[in-house]
C-alpha cells in the first residue's frame, strides 16, 4: 500500500504530517488484559505493509505461529533495508522480480545466528495468499515471490491456499463496502461479495462454526505504549484494539480459545479510518463463534513514515525483521500478555566476531561486491557500504557473515 510513497506524493504526505500526528493522539485505553489462550494454534494476517508485517512476525516466531495470510504483500526480507528496493521490487517489479531463493538464504542465515527462529517451524503451517488480478500497487510477481519462498522454506504444498482470480484492487475483500472491488482507494476495504476474512481463518481453523453477529461492546482499544514506549515515534500507535468474545474472557468455561493476530496496511491507522478495519473486515463475527481472540495492533506516521505504514523496510529500526525488533517485539508482548507467549531467541551454535576495513573484510572473503563499487557481507548479503568504510560482522554460522551481533 505504499505505492503512494512515491516522491511527490511523500511531499505532500509530509506537509500534513503536523495535523496527522495530533489527530492520531489520544488518551491512553485501559492496559491489554491477561487471558489463557491455547498455545500452538497462533495465527497472523495482514493488508500491504500489514501482509509483510505478517510474513515478518510468522517467519521470525515460525516455532509459536501456526499460520500466515497474506493479502497484497511479499516474501520475508524483500526489501533488504531499502525503500527504493521496497518500491521498486517489492511493490512493482522495476528492478526486477524477488529473488525468493537468494532471500531465503539470508533468510536462513539470521536463523542460524540465533536472530528469528528455526525454519523447520513452518513445516505444518498452512498459509493464505491473495494477490487481486487489478491490484497494480503489490503486483502479482511479488505475491508469486511470496508462494515461492514459502515452498522453498518448508510449507507443505497442500497446506496453501493461493487466490489470484478475483478481480480486486488494492484492498481488504469484504462482502459489503463502499469502495468497489476493483478499487484501490482508501480505505482500502473493497466491496467483492467475498469474506476474505472468513476465507483467512478457514484456511487455519476450518471448517469454521457459522459466523454470529459480533458483540460491539467486546472491541476494547488497550493501551500500546506499555509495550512500546513513545510509539508514535516507532510507528506504531498509542492505543490498539483487542476483540474478546464474552467466551474467551478471563475465567469463562470451555475450551481455551485461540488467537489471530490482524495488521492494517498503510494510510488505515486511527487517524486515518478510526477503528473501521477491526470493525468492519468481518474477523470478528467468525471470532464470536468460533473461540477466537482477535489482536489488532495499530500502525501510526511518524516523522520517517508520514503514510503510517508497519515497518518492512526500516525506516524506523534496522533490526526490524528480527525477534528484538521494537515492533516486532512488542507485538510478541501483547501476544504474551494474552497468554501465548513466542519462543525465545536461541543462542548461536557458532559465533566469531571480525572488526575490521571493508577491503579487508572483501581481502579475506567475509565481503563480495554488490554494486559498482559497494560491498556486501558474505552470505547475509547486507550492505556494508565502500571499501575504504569500516564494519564489525559476525560470524554465524561459519561462512556466513552478519552485521548485527549473534544471538543478541
Amino acid at each position: 500500500m505504499i505505492a503512494v510513497f512515491r516522491p511527490c506524493i511523500l511531499l505532500l504526505a509530509l506537509a500534513v504530517l503536523a495535523s496527522a500526528l495530533l489527530l492520531g493522539s489520544a488518551r491512553a485505553a485501559d492496559p491489554l488484559p491477561a487471558l489463557q489462550l491455547q498455545p500452538g494454534s497462533t495465527t497472523v494476517s495482514g493488508l500491504s505493509s500489514g501482509a509483510y508485517m505478517a510474513v515478518q512476525l510468522h517467519i521470525a516466531n515460525s516455532q509459536s505461529i501456526a499460520g500466515a495470510g497474506v493479502v497484497a504483500g511479499g516474501p520475508y526480507r524483500c526489501a533488504e533495508g531499502s525503500v527504493i528496493i521496497a518500491l521498486n521490487r517489492c511493490m512493482d517489479t522495476a528492478m526486477g522480480k524477488p529473488d525468493a531463493e537468494a532471500l531465503l538464504r539470508q533468510t536462513q542465515a539470521l536463523a542460524a545466528a540465533g536472530h528469528i527462529d528455526s525454519l523447520d517451524g513452518l513445516a505444518g503451517d498452512r498459509l493464505y495468499l491473495f494477490s487481486g488480478s487489478e491490484d497494480e500497487t503489490v503486483t502479482r510477481p511479488v505475491m508469486d515471490a511470496a508462494l515461492e519462498f514459502y515452498r522453498e522454506a518448508g510449507v507443505p504444498e497442500p497446506n496453501i491456499a493461493y487466490v489470484t482470480d478475483i478481480a480486486a484492487g488494492h484492498g481488504f475483500l469484504v462482502e459489503d463496502a463502499e469502495n468497489a472491488c476493483h478499487v484501490s482507494e482508501t480505505p482500502f476495504i473493497n466491496d467483492c461479495d467475498y469474506d476474505q476474512a472468513r476465507a483467512i481463518l478457514n484456511q487455519f481453523y476450518g471448517p469454521l462454526e457459522p459466523a454470529i453477529a459480533p458483540d460491539e461492546s467486546r472491541l476494547f482499544a488497550f493501551d500500546q505504549v506499555e509495550f512500546l514506549p513513545d510509539p508514535q515515534s516507532h510507528g506504531m500507535a498509542e492505543n490498539g484494539f483487542v476483540y474478546i468474545p464474552e467466551v474467551c474472557a478471563e475465567g469463562a468455561p470451555g475450551p481455551a480459545c485461540r488467537l489471530h493476530v490482524a495488521f492494517a496496511g498503510c494510510r488505515q491507522t486511527p487517524a486515518d479510518i478510526g477503528d473501521l478495519y477491526p470493525r468492519s473486515t468481518g474477523y470478528n463475527r467468525w471470532a464470536e463463534s468460533n473461540r477466537l481472540v482477535i489482536l489488532y495492533p495499530q500502525s501510526s506516521v511518524s516523522p520517517d513514515n508520514p503514510l503510517g505504514c508497519w515497518d518492512w523496510w526500516g525506516y524506523d529500526d534496522p533490526d526490524h525483521l528480527i525477534k528484538r525488533g521494537r515492533q516486532m517485539a512488542a507485538v510478541a508482548a501483547m501476544a504474551e500478555r494474552l497468554g501465548v507467549p513466542f519462543a525465545a531467541a536461541e543462542a548461536p551454535a557458532f559465533c566469531e566476531k571480525h572488526e575490521s576495513r571493508n577491503w579487508l573484510h572483501w581481502a579475506n572473503d567475509r565481503a563480495e561486491l554488490c554494486g559498482w563499487v559497494a560491498l556486501c557481507a558474505v552470505g547475509s548479503g547486507e550492505p556494508l557500504g565502500y571499501a575504504y568504510g569500516s564494519a564489525t560482522l559476525y560470524e554465524s554460522p561459519q561462512g556466513n557473515f552478519l552485521t548485527t551481533a549473534c544471538g543478541s
